[in-house]
């Protein structure tokens, strides 16, 4: 880059914000400023409010979980699942159930699929008629619940293909 002259305006402007500046007290460190895309800014679940308020009272459904849901452990198996070197054993379609028939029906069906072997399904959620669905915001809320915990690895949102974002893998850990 070649230096360049300021212009006079240039100048006037860049004199004002040197006499703004005030330096820093000694002994006394900056804070730190986070980048916006900054891993470490997003620690808490952004499902994890929409997934409490959805819950009704009286429900038959989960409770408030002690924790985020997992997310996917396994970069590299669900790598190979998106592009198609990797087989998904099983679906589960939870379209037509109710909160309550869908929440004991998964873990039946998680618990089934790891007794046959199986390390990756795909639980069709649907989207919702209007943004985004019940099932679709408390499956996530529903795979922290103990008795999906102990069954699954992690999840990822499915490929266009397989669902997009009406569809989810679950990696089932091995017994």
């Amino acid at each position: 880059m070649s230096k360049r002259r300021l212009s006079e305006e240039e100048q006037k402007v860049w004199d004002r914000v040197r006499k703004s500046v005030r330096p820093l007290k000694p002994g006394r460190p900056a804070k730190a400023i986070q980048d916006p895309g900054d891993p470490g800014l997003l620690k808490r679940s952004r499902s994890a409010p929409a997934a409490l308020s959805s819950t009704r009272e009286g429900s038959t459904g989960p409770t408030e979980p002690k924790r985020s849901a997992p997310v996917p452990q396994d970069r590299g198996s669900e790598k190979k699942i998106r592009r198609g070197k990797m087989e998904v054993s099983a679906s589960f379609d939870l379209h037509g159930h109710t909160q309550e028939s869908a929440w004991s029906a998964l873990p039946a069906f998680l618990i089934r699929e790891q007794a046959r072997g199986s390390r990756c399904v795909i639980v069709i959620t649907g989207k919702g008629k209007l943004g985004e669905g019940v099932l679709r915001r408390n499956f996530l809320h529903w795979l922290d619940m103990p008795e999906a915990r102990r069954l699954v690895s992690g999840y990822a949102q499915a490929h266009p293909r397989h669902g997009g974002k009406g569809a989810f893998y679950v990696f089932i850990r091995r017994r």
